[in-house]
Formats: structure tokens, C-alpha cells, sequence
């Protein structure tokens, strides 16, 4: 099925943020309800579960596809929303942002240390820069990451799970954008290197 640019657009949205959104308004209607924090939570858990397999499968039906990092995240919302459901333990849906974001780190930084570039492999079509380009924002981004699990720790274990909430979606969101953004001078300055230099007039 073709799809135009704005519904693609609508589709990626859906597919990338779906069980996130469905999770947020999930917990606020829940806890408008008169639920405890707790059980807002676990019961919004069936709105992330529920929405992730939605996103997954319009990804599927309208793409012909599931591109890897919504299929990783996708996976990862209903492995851990599965098991608190199972276990109606709350802390694997909070532990999740903090597992998903050492493991995106470590294969980083592990990338890095077996002199590869992951983040190469993922975008080197859509982005041109040479080794020590990749090589720096690889590493940038793996402390990122390693960054944003220890700040999901210290707050799902120290502020009030409304508060968590709205850091997972959209407040991860936010710093990964705004983290993405102060790449760019980044990109920009060895984006240059690829140039060819310019003709040499004797």
C-alpha cells in the first residue's frame, strides 16, 4: 500500500510512540479513577502492551516491515509489560528504560573497544563522516545511554510514580532530541573532512 508522506508520517508516529502515548493517557485516566499509583500503573501496563503490538503490527500492514529499533523497543514493552502483568510487580515496567539503555551502551562502547562502529553500520548511508567522526559520536552516545539508565534509576526510586510516568514519555524523548541535537556541530565539523579540498592555483 502507498502511502503519502503525511501518512507516512502518521504511521511512523504510531509505530515508534504508539504503546508509549497509550501508556501515559493510560495511567492519567487510571489515576483519575480514583486508582492508587500502583494499580494505575499495572493497568496502564495493558494500554502499553496493548499499544506496542498495535504499533508493531501497523508497522507491518502499511510498511511491509518492522524496522529494527521499533522492533526491539516493541519486543522490550511486551517482554517487560508481560512481566508485570504476570507478577503484578510494577518494577520491571520501570526497570525497562534502565535495562533497554545499558544494553544500547554497553553495545556501544563494546563496539568501540573491538574497534567497530555500530552507530556506523546503522546510519553510514545517511550520514557521511569519517572514522574519527564515528568514533566520537559513538562514544557520545554511549555514555548518553549509559547516562539515561542511571537517571531512570533515580527517579523511579525516588520520586512518585506520576512523576515517573511523565518522565518516560515524553521526558526521555525530549533529552534523546535534545541530546541528538548538540551532536550536530559535531557532525557538521567532520561531515566537512569528507569534502574535496579545493583546487590548488599555482
Amino acid at each position: 500500500m502507498k502511502l503519502s508522506p503525511s501518512a507516512r508520517k502518521w504511521v511512523r508516529g504510531v509505530v515508534d510512540y504508539g504503546g508509549l502515548v497509550a501508556f501515559l493517557i493510560g495511567f492519567f485516566l487510571n489515576r483519575g479513577g480514583g486508582m492508587t499509583s500502583q494499580e494505575a500503573l499495572v493497568q496502564a501496563t495493558w494500554w502499553l502492551v496493548g499499544g506496542s503490538l498495535l504499533g508493531l503490527v501497523v508497522g507491518f500492514v502499511f510498511e511491509k516491515r518492522i524496522a529494527p529499533f521499533p522492533l526491539i523497543a516493541g519486543g522490550a514493552a511486551l517482554v517487560f509489560g508481560g512481566l508485570t502483568l504476570f507478577f503484578h510487580d510494577v518494577r520491571f515496567v520501570k526497570l525497562k528504560p534502565t535495562v533497554m539503555n545499558t544494553l544500547f551502551g554497553v553495545a556501544l562502547l563494546g563496539g568501540l573497544v573491538l574497534r567497530k562502529n555500530p552507530l556506523k553500520l546503522l546510519l553510514g548511508d545517511a550520514v557521511k563522516m569519517p572514522d574519527v567522526g564515528w568514533r566520537k559520536l559513538t562514544l557520545n552516545y554511549g555514555l548518553f545511554f549509559l547516562a539515561l539508565a542511571a537517571l531512570n534509576e533515580f527517579v523511579w526510586r525516588t520520586q512518585p510514580d506520576d512523576v515517573w510516568v511523565v518522565f518516560r514519555f515524553p521526558g526521555l524523548l525530549i533529552l534523546t532530541v535534545l541530546f541528538g541535537f548538540a551532536q550536530v556541530p559535531l557532525m557538521m565539523k567532520y561531515a566537512k573532512t569528507d569534502e574535496p579540498p579545493p583546487p590548488h592555483v599555482e
